[in-house]
């Protein structure tokens, strides 16, 4: 007898039902899975309110509001000053700006006060200190540097060579027991402008001047740091300068021990006079608590 042929298995019906459910479970466990590898979608939670920015709110809104700081007299705001003339007159032998007269020059210079020509005199509270020379310009070649000291404030000039001719490219007054600096070929002026407090004027080259770049006032006193606001008023090329940083200009701030986020150079040494010199690290001096009074006694 042939064998039976076994009996064929019916297929089986799935229900519509139960392949969407497996559907649905597999797309969860892909997106499980997703979760769970870098770069996947991930559930952090409801988001944060995103705060407004913060708004001045001004006081006393009524009052006429200041007038913005000007920019400094650098870049192309130097070109609305007249060129520097050459001083008349004044011709420097064989190119070499160390054999010029520095009397000469200021007697010659139409820039010079009146005050600064008693100087050149016999005015017994003047003083014309001996000059310096520093490159100024970042063309290897020096500069020369005149102080000049009235019975009022000092005034300093910087003079550029020019073939044989002498350029001014700075006049400014400061302060007496001014020091000052160059860092490079950029100049800084430190001025005592009252009790623990500099002002740091930095002036550099912009192709025509030395402009003001920026000035700041510092707090040299036990608790040390940058104080931002006006400082005295100088003088570029017989202008008035304004006192501003380059962003942002004078504008008072609260007194903070932190420095300043701007690299600074070494500050020069106190009482280091009116000479350009190699900056030298001040160190502030601490102010001694007056002692207590002793007890009577009986």
């Amino acid at each position: 007898m042939a064998a039976a042929s076994p009996p064929r298995r019916r297929p089986v019906a799935v229900p519509v039902a139960a392949l969407a459910a497996l559907a649905v479970l597999v797309t969860l466990a892909a997106l499980a899975l997703g979760r769970a590898t870098p770069g996947g979608l991930q559930d952090h939670g409801a988001t944060q309110p995103v705060a407004p920015p913060l708004v001045a709110q001004p006081l006393w809104p009524d009052l006429a509001a200041s007038p913005p700081p000007r920019p400094p007299a650098t870049g192309a705001g130097a070109a609305t000053q007249a060129a520097p003339q050459p001083v008349p007159d004044v011709t420097v032998p064989g190119h070499d700006i160390r054999t010029v007269d520095v009397r000469t020059v200021l007697a010659k210079d139409s820039t010079v006060g009146p005050e600064e020509r008693r100087a050149l005199d016999s005015c017994p509270a003047c003083d014309v200190r001996s000059p310096e020379f520093r490159d100024l310009t970042g063309d290897g070649r020096d500069e020369l540097v005149v102080s000049v000291a009235t019975p009022g404030p000092v005034v300093l000039h910087v003079y550029l060579l020019a073939d044989d001719r002498l350029l001014p490219i700075l006049q400014v007054e400061v302060l007496k027991g001014f020091s000052a600096a160059t860092v490079g070929s950029d100049l800084w002026l430190y001025e005592p402008t009252g009790a623990f407090v500099r002002t740091s004027s930095h002036y550099q080259w912009d192709g025509v001047r030395l402009g003001l770049l920026e000035r700041k006032v510092e707090d040299t006193g036990p608790i040390s740091g940058p104080i931002a606001g006006p400082a005295g008023g100088a003088t570029n090329g017989g202008a008035q300068t304004p006192t501003s940083t380059p962003s942002a200009g004078p504008a008072v701030a609260q007194r903070s021990g932190r420095p300043s986020a701007q690299p600074q150079p070494a500050l020069p040494e106190a009482g280091a006079g009116a000479g350009v010199s190699s900056p030298k690290t001040a160190v502030p001096v601490p102010i001694r608590p007056p002692s207590a009074p002793s007890e009577a006694k009986p």
